[in-house]
């Protein structure tokens, strides 16, 4: 059993979502972001696992539901080893849709599908030394790609520049800002900022269409999303636009300081993984 009760949503909305999926799991999705959400922030990407807690709750949780999904912009089959999600008990039916969706991992295949790379990645990798030298800030960012050798990776999906490792983070990322834009814009792809990384991916590619188009497949009638960056301001949008369908919603912001944009707009909020859990936990508790 679960050592944390359920939060009461501030909004008459989110209190409607909460009934709505507590009355009927078995017709509610919960959707999660990954990094900041289910795992905790760190300085090395490479380096992020799950919260030690989030699959024994997932795997508790998942049973009573339609459905559950993690949505990431990492690889899809990067967020499924660093989740620990594979061969787990109750996590059968679990869909990971990585890349902002452009890439889906399924338990039940337990394979990755995913579209032709766009070529505007290449290019751009090939160019991105070049741009970061120039900044000064090639020695202490971060590239992240499908690969975990990026620079001589020629595919994937999107690009992620951190500068988490810098000197001084937030500088490094305001004025990697221009210069990426520019690099992307030449390329046919656009800019997504979020907590201390610029990703560079093809547009049309984002979590609120991921999640509006799972959500619809699923035929759900009650979906919960947790996310704490600005990315996930987008799967916020597509659950607001679903309650105007008749799909009752539940917003949660993994609590952080950084991006206050999202915990004003959320239902719920909760202290970061941690608080994700016990919510999953609490969920679980009640529904079981």
């Amino acid at each position: 059993m679960g050592t944390h009760p359920l939060p009461e949503p501030v909004t008459p909305a989110g209190r409607e979502g909460l009934a709505a999926l507590l009355a009927r799991p078995g017709r509610a999705v919960v959707a999660l972001d990954f990094d900041g959400t289910l795992a905790g922030i760190v300085p090395d990407p490479e380096r992020a696992r799950a919260h030690p807690g989030a699959v024994p709750a997932l795997s508790r949780l998942a049973p009573h539901l339609a459905s559950v999904a993690v949505i990431t912009g990492r690889p899809a089959g990067v967020a499924v080893r660093y989740g620990g999600f594979a061969g787990v008990a109750g996590l059968e039916h679990l869909v990971v849709l990585g890349h902002y969706g452009a890439e889906r991992w399924d338990a039940v295949s337990g394979t990755v599908h995913s579209p032709a790379p766009h070529p505007g990645i290449a290019a751009v990798l090939a160019e991105l030394p070049g741009v970061l030298d120039k900044s000064g800030a090639w020695p202490t960012t971060w590239v992240e790609t499908s690969s975990s050798s990026p620079i001589e990776n020629k595919g994937g999906q999107a690009v992620a520049v951190h500068t988490r490792r810098a000197p001084d983070p937030q500088a490094a990322f305001r004025a990697l800002q221009e210069p990426l834009r520019d690099l992307a814009a030449r390329h046919g792809l656009i800019v997504e900022p979020g907590r201390l990384v610029l990703e560079l991916r093809p547009p049309g590619m984002d979590k609120g269409v991921a999640l509006a188009e799972y959500v619809r497949e699923t035929g759900a009638e009650c979906v919960l999303y947790a996310g704490d960056d600005l990315g996930d301001l987008a799967a916020f949008g597509a659950v607001e636009a679903l309650r105007g369908e008749g799909v009752r919603g539940v917003l949660v912001c993994s609590g952080s300081s950084e991006v206050a944009e999202l915990a004003a707009r959320a239902d719920v909020v909760v202290d970061g993984p941690g608080g994700v859990v016990g919510l999953l936990g609490a969920l679980a508790d009640s529904v079981g």
